[in-house]
């Protein structure tokens, strides 16, 4: 066993000197420049020529003002006859006699104020806010309540008129007081402008206030009309 480690280091031994001696030798004064290998590859590459794109200008948005809308007017086109006086209509075609009335009621439109008051004897017993027609359409003068219908209907205008009260003539047609007339389709005419020229000739009053006037009045009450 130990001579086979001897012959081992033998054997290593002379191995080495055997590739000592196949090395060449090399003169003292050379240097040896080491040859350096380049592991990376350099390319030239132009400069890319940038050409500005445009400049994009948003536009704003315009923010819509909000313009409120008008009001609708609701603008009623009736199918007037042509005439230079058109009365509100009821279709009453026979034209009462006026009654001789002893009683001691009376009522009294006044067109300057759109206000109607009505007395019993001296003492005043109610007050109403009232429209008369338009452009002077209510005829001034002492009347009488010629007839009573609980609901005229204005052929004219296609309209019903409740608490009806005939007060005059003018033509054909009549006129009277009662309360706002009422559309077809159910509506109040004129409601909210109760107290200023509206109607057509007649005395238009609240539907309160047009059938306490009803039940109140007899044929031949006086109705005197003034500025």
């Amino acid at each position: 066993m130990f001579c086979k480690k001897i012959f081992l280091k033998l054997l290593l031994i002379s191995l080495a000197i055997s590739a000592c001696a196949n090395i060449p030798s090399l003169p003292v004064n050379q240097i040896v420049t080491p040859t350096e290998s380049i592991s990376f590859a350099i390319a030239e590459i132009s400069k890319p020529t940038y050409t500005p794109l445009p400049t994009i200008t948003s536009t704003p948005t315009q923010i819509p003002t909000n313009t409120p809308e008008p009001i609708a007017q609701a603008e009623i086109i009736l199918d007037t006859p042509t005439s230079e006086y058109i009365p509100p209509v009821a279709q009453v075609y026979e034209a009462e006699a006026p009654v001789t009335y002893t009683g001691g009621k009376y009522i009294l439109v006044d067109i300057s104020d759109q206000h109607m008051y009505v007395y019993e004897g001296d003492v005043l017993i109610y007050s109403f806010v009232a429209s008369t027609g338009m452009n002077n359409a209510t005829r001034v003068g002492n009347f009488s309540v010629l007839n009573k219908i609980p609901n005229a209907y204005g052929a004219t205008w296609n309209i019903w008129m409740p608490n009806w009260l005939g007060i005059y003539w003018a033509g054909s047609l009549q006129n009277g007081i009662h309360a706002l007339p009422i559309l077809p389709s159910g509506a109040q005419l004129w409601s909210g402008y109760l107290g200023v020229p509206i109607s057509y000739g007649c005395v238009v009053l609240g539907a309160y206030e047009s059938q306490l006037l009803y039940d109140w009045a007899d044929v031949g009450t006086p109705v005197e009309i003034q500025w």
